[in-house]
């Protein structure tokens, strides 16, 4: 049985829960009219679907913890899901990091930890969360749909002059009630 519990110094070192590849199978192409973000879907033909990779952050608990809120996600004494929140002075805090094992990806734990952190954004007194997405990475962007976020803002410019150059973000928002 999974359980999502805050991470405290006990088990800080599960905080540093490895990245682990994804597949690029398509692209979230939002778009903004009337005062309203739609989007559409690209999916990949099967011959150009890659997968990537995240590095490893190598978070520091004691450096984070002033700022950050650390969830674990739980099968017995192991960590197999991250979800890293911080402050800021939005209405919104801040879902800095989301992931999972691979082994227990698409089990719901990813929605456990969402559902946990929509909880403490609103004891904290936020409106609830926001995160960001990179454009390419459409599993997540779906992910992000599914759980009730929706599209607020694209960044078509933070890439530039970067090998990730032709990459976007996407914002995404939700409420926590």
């Amino acid at each position: 049985m999974i359980t999502v519990r805050i991470i405290t110094e006990a088990h800080k070192a599960d905080i540093n829960l490895k990245n682990h590849p994804f597949k690029l199978f398509g692209l979230l192409l939002p778009s903004y009219n009337n005062g309203k973000w739609d989007y559409t879907q690209l999916r990949f033909p099967a011959e150009n679907i890659t997968e990537m990779c995240f590095p490893d952050e190598d978070y520091d608990f004691e450096e984070m913890s002033q700022n950050s809120i650390f969830l674990g996600a739980y099968d017995g004494d192991a960590c197999v899901g991250l979800a890293v929140l911080q402050q800021d002075f939005f209405k919104y805090m801040y879902l800095y990091d989301l992931k999972v094992e691979p082994s227990f990806r698409g089990k719901g734990v990813g929605a456990m930890l969402i559902e946990r952190a929509k909880e403490i954004a609103a004891e904290q007194g936020y409106r609830g969360l926001y995160t960001q997405g990179q454009d390419n990475n459409l599993g997540a962007c779906l992910f992000y749909l599914k759980m009730g976020f929706e599209i607020g803002g694209l960044n078509t410019n933070v890439y530039k002059g970067t090998p990730q150059e032709h990459k976007k973000d996407i914002f995404f928002y939700c409420d926590a009630e």
